[in-house]
């Protein structure tokens, strides 16, 4: 039995001047999709997403929605004015018995609804618009860019929350690992066309890889074919002129069919220049510490980085990576300890916020009126590595055509700023370099050359990063930043870090079980004095657990108001059992809790 749509695109047509965005595109969205959307920075994903959404009108062509079925729409820019505080925007035309939801997923997203509006950060607005997104659950949500400004422990809880909702999905991210655990197809919008194939993420760049290597193959057959033609309209028309006027023109269409083609759009001509190499210690930190008022950012931590080192800083918003890192490029003092910087450093820094870009300004003035290129903006040349280069050209080679040279900024997607921000980096020789958050944007092409670009690179580099399959491409090293203050050096990336990491909780653990049974098959030594009963990690715990309970049963309280509605399992069976399922988590959750706290409690007081 056929099953009816969530949503048909029908001979789509779009254009904003040259070359198509699409062209009598047909797509068809069914119950329990869970697509990646993919494409070159340009190609049209976003626009593709407005258009599903209703937020962008076709030139020609038909949108239907099913009866019954609800869009949702998270954009990379939310508009939330007209709201006080990120949580009266996220819980916005709903139900005040789906409030839970969106509760749940500010505690997931880890943002606090109580933020005003006027004081939020873009991450903090975004992750508001994912909040509300997940709140009203519709029938097809449409994410672009959902994992920016998200940890890696919100990116996990993301990706749990997706897992289990039965409802269809669209993704645009720039996340590899994202898309590879929960696209179940993929489409690809390239040059005004949209594939679509029936394979998860993962399948994608073999899939491309092919269908270029066809088309180079047939576009090589057809210059073949004209370039035969063409020879034969010359050495032999003349004698037959009537009766070939017909291979004449096919010949005219031959040639037309070639000029219509669109080329694909080529990589960046990014390099990076090492220049003079630094000296060996780049590096060096001995018993540096950070405090900001209660909190302890870093607990004393020894250090070295050497010239090639590809180091990585990973941990939650908020554990101190940005702090780290300050103050080992010399931006911020530590409270103790020593940090000295080795010789000949020159430093080049990408900065995910895009600070360095003024968004008022032309790219061709954020160009020439970098002090730190040595110019004032009177040329209209550069000096790219040294070399004196033309700022049209120079923008040519990280993909902006020549009419966007004089355009402001701030109409560039984040994609297009990203490359803005490397090509005024890449202008320069360094030897360190310093990367926060590089591949938030960039599409899977510019990561792949990125990556290939510090593979090859003779200097050092110092990333944060939340994209694990980045991680896993470049760091040598991985310092971890749990939130507690430890930073913990491990070898290798992501993946590696994860792994050690379970085998010192396993070895933790087994240490822990075997240090228990030597105390419960020994006769407790008599002691002088009475000694602490728990451990500062266990009256943490017991300290917390009153709130954590509280809070669990107030969960409870509001889904069993939720639920209490007679009707609500035959109108919206959906909801309910997701309500139900979560009633379950919780009271599973707080059975443990009550549990917990009973044990440290007869611990205490024994």
């Amino acid at each position: 039995m056929a099953r009816t749509p969530l949503l048909q695109l029908t001979d789509i047509s779009l254009t904003f001047g040259g070359d198509p965005i699409f062209d009598n595109l047909d797509l068809i969205v069914q119950p329990g999709d869970r697509l990646a959307l993919v494409g070159r920075n340009g190609s049209g994903k976003s626009t593709l997403m407005k258009m599903m959404a209703a937020m962008v009108e076709p030139d020609k062509g038909l949108r239907v929605v099913s009866p019954g079925v609800s869009v949702g729409y998270m954009e990379q820019d939310p508009d939330l004015s007209g709201f006080e505080t990120l949580g009266e925007f996220a819980l916005s035309g709903m139900d005040i018995s789906e409030a839970w939801r969106v509760e749940m997923a500010a505690e997931g997203l880890k943002f606090n609804p109580d933020t005003p509006v006027a004081t939020a950060s873009g991450g903090e607005r975004r992750r508001a618009a994912l909040a509300k997104l997940l709140g009203e659950a519709p029938e097809l949500m449409l994410l672009d860019e959902p994992t920016n400004h998200l940890d890696i422990e919100a990116i996990t809880w993301l990706e749990s929350q997706l897992k289990e909702t039965q409802s269809g999905y669209v993704l645009i991210s720039h996340d590899r690992a994202f898309l590879r655990e929960l696209s179940r197809a993929t489409l690809w919008v390239d040059r005004g066309t949209t594939r679509r194939m029936e394979k998860d993420f993962s399948h994608f760049e073999a899939w491309r890889d092919k269908t270029w290597e066809d088309e180079d193959m047939a576009r090589h057959k057809l210059d073949r074919k004209i370039k035969s033609e063409a020879r034969w309209a010359v050495e032999g028309i003349s004698a037959r002129r009537k009766r070939n006027q017909g291979r004449v023109r096919a010949l005219q269409e031959l040639r037309s069919e070639r000029s219509g083609q669109i080329r694909r759009q080529g990589v960046a001509a990014m390099e990076l220049d090492a220049g003079k190499k630094s000296g060996r210690k780049v590096v060096e930190a001995t018993g540096i510490s950070k405090v900001f008022g209660d909190k302890v950012i870093l607990d004393p931590l020894d250090l070295r980085i050497n010239r090639g080192d590809r180091v990585a800083l990973v941990g939650p918003n908020g554990a101190g990576k940005t702090t780290l890192l300050k103050m080992l490029i010399g931006e911020m003092e530590a409270d103790t300890g020593t940090i000295s910087q080795g010789t000949g450093l020159e430093l080049a820094f990408f900065d995910q916020s895009r600070e360095g870009l003024d968004g008022d300004k032309s790219l061709w003035d954020n160009l020439t009126l970098d002090p730190t290129l040595g110019l004032s903006g009177s040329s209209d040349q550069i000096m790219v590595r040294g070399v004196p280069k033309h700022v049209v050209g120079y923008l040519k080679d990280f993909l902006f055509d020549e009419r966007q040279a004089r355009a402001p900024v701030r109409s560039l997607s984040g994609g297009e700023k990203a490359r803005l921000l490397l090509a005024r980096l890449m202008a320069r020789p360094s030897n360190l370099l310093v990367m926060d958050e590089p591949t938030n944007d960039l599409d899977v092409e510019t990561l792949d050359l990125m990556q290939d670009l510090l593979d090859s690179y003779d200097g050092t580099v110092i990333l944060v990063s939340h994209d694990r399959d980045f991680l896993d491409r470049v760091a040598a090293t991985t310092i971890a930043m749990e939130g507690d203050g430890k930073a913990t050096v491990y070898a290798g990336g992501w993946s590696d870090y994860q792994a050690q990491r379970s085998d010192m909780q396993a070895a933790a653990k087994a240490e822990k079980s075997k240090s228990k049974s030597q105390k419960i098959a020994q006769p407790a030594p008599v002691t002088k004095g009475a000694a602490p009963k728990l451990s500062y990690t266990e009256q943490h715990r017991l300290d917390a657990l009153p709130a954590e309970m509280e809070r669990l049963e107030a969960e409870i309280a509001k889904l069993t108001v939720f639920m209490s509605d007679p009707d609500l399992f035959t109108k919206e069976p959906i909801k309910f059992n997701k309500a139900t399922e979560a009633m379950t988590e919780r009271q599973n959750a707080l059975s443990a809790a009550e549990e917990e706290w009973i044990e440290l409690e007869e611990k205490a007081s024994s």
